[in-house]
């Protein structure tokens, strides 16, 4: 077999996968079909696009499963956590980024790297010889697609996905929405004021609500089906499963004041995070959407304060495959019938940019090592890592098998510690302690 490791796919996981690998000395070709061949979601031909959100959701590594999936990626030295650092947004509690800087940061440092050459072209059969590494994710091309299938002798499973709207921050009415993050969380006066705000009484919601139920969406395909993941479902699916289903999901009131009404507790609020460093344009969060163009419009202007709303991209539909991971992948994610190739990212069935990235960590370090002629200890299952591979690769049950984002049931429980909601901040700490002593174990083997 020749020594150098080939990655399909320039996003999160494709990105962090050759930034690892290289810097473990193998020659890296990233082979990168964009712009060449285009997607319905990605703008650019740049590596590590985001497409749906620029948030990496929650930063806190003692209380969250996945802060605690940034520090590990951190420790490794990642690719992806330290260029989102240097394009931070504030976000509260939460990591966000410049999205349009932060791809172009990580295309350059790949680019700088002596032993990664990049290759824009589409690769749409399974190579019988060589180290392959495939991270095309939830948008691979249907040629690839047909031989993932035609080799794996199962369907690919597919759910769909929605992006949600982003609007121009000087459209938006002030005199009516306010800046604050959910009960004023963060460390700077910035932190404290990422989200905009905009409320909603009872009868506006309710109005909302008839519209949006009405409004003409996206359809489907014949043959296709809408099986939905539950973390990105869109807005008119939520409302679909009972009226009040939005009011407690991404429209919840609750750790927020109005300063121009501050005796008056909104029914609903709408929140906007900023999605560029500029500060002039925001995504409305969690309004992922099917509603066709003229219907997003009409409906989202009856939000208060976006009457006058002026859109830089609408919300949009698109599938996603995934393959049924705990059949086909072996505990080094490799194909179980082919095990020069291994799989990384969103196509391996993890949910997210950070799960799509730091299965890509794993996957280049594993490739590497096997390139290197290395032994590598299991992932340990007790770190944010592990408890994702584990899942995916054997954990989860085939039969029902769905995208999932990291979390803390999928770690092993610590002894004597109480359960419920009342011992969850003990519960957490120790979980999140336990795992990074556990990855500072494993990444001792590359010192």
């Amino acid at each position: 077999m020749t020594k150098t490791l080939h990655i399909v796919g320039g996003g999160m996981a494709g990105s962090e996968a050759a930034w690892q690998a290289a810097h473990m000395g193998v020659d890296v070709v990233l082979h990168e079909m964009r712009p060449k061949v285009e997607t319905f979601a990605h703008q650019t031909g740049n590596l590590g696009e985001m497409v749906c959100s620029n948030s990496f959701r929650s930063d806190d590594d003692e209380q969250n499963a996945v802060g605690l999936l940034h520090w590990e990626m951190r420790a490794a030295n990642g690719l992806i956590m330290s260029t989102a650092e240097q394009h931070r947004l504030p976000a509260g509690g939460a990591l966000a980024v410049d999205r349009e800087p932060f791809a172009e940061t990580v295309t350059a440092r790949l680019k700088a790297l002596p032993n990664v050459t990049v290759s824009y072209e589409e690769i749409t059969d399974l190579p019988t010889d060589g180290h392959w590494i495939f991270a095309t994710g939830p948008l691979t091309s249907a040629s690839l697609g047909q031989a993932i299938q035609q080799e794996t002798g199962a369907e690919a499973l597919a759910f769909f996905d929605a992006i949600a709207p982003i609007i121009y921050a000087d459209s938006i009415d002030m005199s009516k929405a306010w800046m604050q993050s959910r009960y004023d969380k963060g460390e700077t006066e910035e932190e404290r004021t990422a989200y905009l705000n905009c409320p909603m009484d009872k009868d506006q919601y309710e109005a909302f609500i008839d519209a949006l139920l009405a409004a003409d969406k996206t359809e489907f395909h014949e043959g296709e089906t809408a099986g939905y993941f539950d973390g990105c479902l869109p807005i008119e699916v939520m409302a679909e499963r009972g009226r009040e289903t939005l009011r407690h999901g991404p429209m919840k009131p609750v750790g927020l004041t109005n300063p121009h009404q501050p005796d008056i507790k909104a029914h609903a609020v709408v929140q906007l995070r900023r999605d560029n460093a500029l500060g002039t344009l925001f995504n409305i969060v969690g309004f992922q959407t099917k509603m066709k163009y003229g219907a997003q419009t009409e409906v989202l202007r009856m939000i208060p304060g976006l009457e006058n709303a002026s859109f830089a991209r609408l919300g949009g539909i698109h599938r996603n495959t995934f393959l049924n991971s705990p059949t086909l992948l072996d505990n080094q994610m490799r194909l179980k019938s082919r095990p020069n190739i291994r799989f990384a990212g969103q196509i391996t069935g993890v949910e997210g940019y950070v799960e799509s990235a730091a299965m890509g960590l794993l996957a280049g370090r594993m490739a590497a090592a096997e390139i290197l002629g290395q032994e590598l200890p299991e992932v340990p299952q007790d770190s944010a890592m592990g408890a994702l591979i584990h899942h995916i690769t054997g954990g989860a049950e085939a039969k029902t098998f769905q995208p999932m984002n990291v979390n803390f049931g999928l770690f092993r429980p610590v002894d004597g510690l109480k359960g419920g909601r009342r011992g969850r901040k003990d519960r957490y700490k120790a979980y999140t302690d336990r795992a990074k002593a556990a990855w500072q174990d494993w990444l001792a083997n590359f010192s």
